[in-house]
């Protein structure tokens, strides 16, 4: 069944650290986001809405890509390549 929270949910029980990228309140910056040291799951959300309220819940870490200039958001892939590159312990 198609079930991304509950999927999130059993691999967060079972251990993985579930990072999530998105503009939020406690969200670090992704200069001071930890490298991966174990299985990690990036959730990235659409570049509109964001990622959804259930999946939200779901999050050990939240984190944002600062931005200079106008720019409201980043291409959803652009994001996801930076805080990637970022959790390898490359950046």
């Amino acid at each position: 069944m198609h079930d991304p929270p509950g999927w999130l949910a059993r691999e967060r029980a079972a251990g993985t650290r579930v990072v999530g990228v998105e503009l939020a309140e406690e969200a670090v910056r992704l200069a001071d986001l930890p490298a991966a040291r174990g299985r990690t799951i990036a959730v990235l959300g659409h570049e509109q809405p964001g990622i959804p309220p259930e999946a939200l819940d779901l999050l050990d870490t939240v984190v944002e890509i600062p931005m200079a200039g106008t720019g409201a958001s980043l291409n959803v892939a652009v994001a996801g390549s930076l805080v990637l590159y970022k959790l390898t312990g490359l950046l």
